[in-house]
């Protein structure tokens, strides 16, 4: 829910427009609250635009919901599904599989969340991760799963109250699972298609590492979103690899 006003919205989104012309190979999507997409957020060749979540129904009664197809006619061609935030407040992972499935059938890419409230000694954390993947994943085709993004956030390294931040060889470790897991729903060659990119307290000092060596393709930013000279520091980090 930031920011607060469409002024702000729509000087976050210039500073970063005008960033984006220069970059020679980073894809930028920009994601902002529901209520100010006709606000001047419009996609351009070098920005595409997001949401931060949708619901599965096309049309009818679900008072407060936005739809596919109403994103779709904004122009939106990404979709965030199953953020942390959205778990928390209850959504399930038979909940995200319906909004994902929604998404691919409306044209548009999804951006599935995964990631473990916390790590345990045991490593039963990996199974929470596989579970998350295999039943979000559970009505998606090996002709779809291409067009997914898996986005992996750690809950203890999200946020000003994080207990850790992750290191480029952690997260190289949780790609190859991840990708393990891929492989056994979908085989090796479509699970290599599937690509990867993390959030978690990802700032301009520690992107360009893990991008390096994190076995990821890109990034999901929160916080340094919301100023452009940090978000602008990501992706030029980023667009330097």
């Amino acid at each position: 829910m930031n920011p607060e006003t469409s002024l702000e919205a729509g000087r976050l989104f210039a500073g970063v427009k005008e960033k984006a012309t220069i970059l020679k190979k980073t894809e930028v999507v920009i994601a902002p609250p529901f209520v100010f997409m006709p606000k001047g957020f419009r996609k351009t060749k070098k920005v595409a635009l997001g949401a931060q979540d949708t619901f599965w129904g096309g049309t009818g009664a679900a008072t407060g919901e936005v739809s596919t197809l109403q994103l779709k006619h904004l122009g939106v061609s990404h979709v965030i599904i199953g953020h942390s935030e959205r778990r928390f407040l209850g959504e399930s992972d038979a909940m995200v599989a319906r909004k994902l499935g929604a998404v691919l059938a409306d044209g548009m890419t999804p951006i599935l969340c995964v990631g473990e409230q916390s790590r345990d000694s045991h490593g039963e954390y990996l199974g929470m991760v596989s579970k998350q993947i295999a039943d979000s994943l559970a009505n998606i085709s090996n002709k779809d799963i291409s067009q997914v993004i898996i986005a992996y956030e750690p809950l203890w390294a999200i946020g000003k109250n994080a207990t850790g931040v992750i290191d480029a060889h952690g997260l190289h470790e949780m790609t190859i699972f991840i990708q393990k897991t891929l492989t056994t729903l979908y085989g090796r060659e479509m699970a290599k298609k599937v690509r990867i990119i993390y959030g978690g307290s990802v700032d301009g000092k520690n992107v360009g590492e893990l991008i390096a060596r994190g076995n990821v393709t890109g990034f999901l930013v929160g916080r340094a979103s919301l100023a452009v000279a940090d978000f602008n520091a990501i992706l030029s980090a980023v667009d330097s690899v």
